[in-house]
């Protein structure tokens, strides 16, 4: 591999690195215009593990949006990023894939700790954890997410939440 090719692969993952962030962030902040911009035209996603839709990104950004109203407090982590870029004969392609483990934690609205009417505590009640797999394509304006699939693995309640 040339030192150009090396760089060039470099340069990949940090983009790819960057989109998965992207897409975190854009879940987190309520971004839905974000959300699908970091996708290709014809990209998908899967919910379905999780108790969600499978759907366009445009569709799924809807179901989110409404979805996430319930959870004002939220900020998953996409950790454990296990990145494969396709290799053309030891030059990258236009084609990756990224497994990486999350860690959702979220507040559901109006939901109160210790009793009473309002909620005295912004402390996740809420919490799951598994695994995204990512399908990425290289586009003119940069790497895309084609398809993302969620494999939620276990998922926790707590507080007034939490079964008795």
């Amino acid at each position: 591999m040339t030192q150009r090719v090396a760089l060039a692969t470099v340069m990949d993952q940090l983009s790819i690195d960057a989109v998965i962030t992207g897409y975190a962030v854009a879940v987190d902040d309520g971004s839905w215009q974000d959300y699908r911009d970091l996708f290709t035209p014809d990209g998908r996603a899967d919910y379905r593990s999780a108790g969600g839709v499978e759907g366009s990104a445009a569709e799924v950004a809807h179901w989110l949006e409404e979805t996430m109203r319930l959870f004002p407090v939220r900020q998953h982590l996409i950790v454990n990023r296990r990145l494969d870029l396709q290799d053309l004969g030891g030059y990258p392609g236009d084609r990756a894939d990224v497994r990486a483990d999350y860690l959702n934690p979220m507040r559901l609205e109006g939901t109160q700790a210790t009793g009473g009417t309002a909620p005295d505590t912004t402390a996740p009640n809420f919490t799951s954890g598994g695994r995204y797999a990512f399908g990425l394509s290289r586009t003119d304006v940069g790497w895309r997410i084609r398809t993302v699939t969620v494999h939620e693995k276990w998922r926790s309640l707590s507080g007034s939440l939490a079964p008795s």
